[in-house]
């Protein structure tokens, strides 16, 4: 992995991840998708939820890789008299992460309006507040206004979505850190795959999906209108190798490759990779001495949960980037496992076959 590829790989998630598209509010990353794809793609369609679906022709079977657009991030609820603006969370927030997070407000102007968000001071606490996670309700955004009617008047309004105003940066080495990374290193991994292999006999279909992030909603409708004969999942998976989390607890480890997910959910009650797609991930992977790791993660779940389940069932797998601190504002990769994820994704449409393909899908007995 030459420096250069680093560079590129740390230019274009920084790009990528920097632009705001909280779960329903996807525009800003979807403009970006379409104009990155359009050089490359047979087809490319919006769909009804938003989904930006490319085409790359190759032949009478559909290979569809899923990767959402969307993130974290919170909603303008209420604006009280004074200026102060109460939110809702769109996904899932650790409540404890909130107060002191810097943020940005998207107006109805389409410009980002800045500000924090507060709480009551430490100095009026009681000293068992002091210990307690202080709820959501408790939190309010400060734009600095006076009163509600100049909030109003910046095109700040209820439903207005939120973002960190958090920048993408350097750490040490190939490891970065920033916001949204859940799941725009998986969206910049089925870019760079779709632009960089050439068609072979099966179709290959990128799907960035809306709103995965409260319900896997994008995900659902678009396997529908494809209805693809196999697919793979690329999101992150929570690298928990940090202080505090038992080795056996690590689920993955940063700079050590991308993850294959083996299952996902509760109790297996997400995803069970399909075996053969599990096999040849594995395969690919050893033959282009690519690093991975197995995943069987005990929590979350991806796409590939729901597009298994569409029409008659559709063979699934994920490839996931290691990632530390995921749901929060400062999650933190290795832009190695980012290249490698690219590398494993590419390996395993270069791949396939229709006969393949057949095979796993099923067969007629008798």
């Amino acid at each position: 992995m030459e420096n250069m590829q680093v560079e590129k790989l740390f230019t274009e998630l920084k790009k990528i991840c920097e632009l705001g598209g909280i779960s329903g509010y996807e525009d800003e990353v979807r403009s970006y998708v379409v104009d990155y794809l359009k050089p490359y793609a047979d087809e490319i369609r919006i769909d009804s939820m938003g989904n930006v679906i490319a085409v790359k022709k190759g032949g009478n079977r559909r290979f569809m890789m899923a990767t959402h657009m969307d993130e974290i991030g919170l909603m303008v609820r209420y604006v009280n008299e004074k200026g102060f603006i109460y939110f809702s969370p769109i996904g899932g927030w650790n409540e404890r992460i909130l107060p002191g997070m810097r943020v940005k407000i998207k107006t109805s102007k389409g410009e980002w309006v800045r500000g924090v968000i507060g709480v009551k001071p430490p100095h009026l606490m009681k000293e068992e507040e002091k210990k307690q996670v202080i709820e959501m309700k408790q939190l309010f955004v400060d734009v600095g206004a006076k009163s509600r009617d100049e909030v109003y008047a910046m095109g700040i309004e209820n439903g207005s979505p939120i973002i960190p105003d958090i920048t993408v940066e350097k750490l040490y080495g190939t490891r970065v850190t920033g916001k949204s990374f859940d799941d725009r290193a998986g969206l910049l991994v089925g870019l760079r795959t779709f632009i960089e292999t050439d068609p072979v006999d099966v179709d290959f279909v990128l799907v960035a999906t809306v709103q995965e992030e409260v319900g896997l909603k994008g995900a659902r409708t678009s396997a529908f209108s494809i209805n693809p004969h196999i697919a793979l999942a690329v999101d992150v998976t929570t690298a928990n190798d940090v202080p505090g989390v038992e080795e056996q607890d690590a689920v993955a480890k940063i700079g050590e490759g991308p993850a294959i997910k083996i299952v996902d959910g509760r109790s297996g009650t997400g995803l069970i990779t399909n075996p053969k797609i599990l096999s040849r991930l594995k395969e690919v992977a050893r033959k282009n001495n690519i690093p991975f790791q197995a995943e069987v993660l005990p929590g979350g779940t991806t796409d590939a949960t729901i597009i298994q389940l569409n029409r008659e069932g559709v063979p699934s797998g994920v490839i996931s980037v290691p990632t530390r601190y995921i749901h929060s504002p400062v999650e933190l990769l290795d832009l190695k496992d980012l290249y490698y994820s690219i590398e494993l994704a590419k390996a395993f449409y270069k791949s396939l076959d229709v006969d393949w393909i057949d095979k796993v899908r099923g067969q007629i007995i008798k």
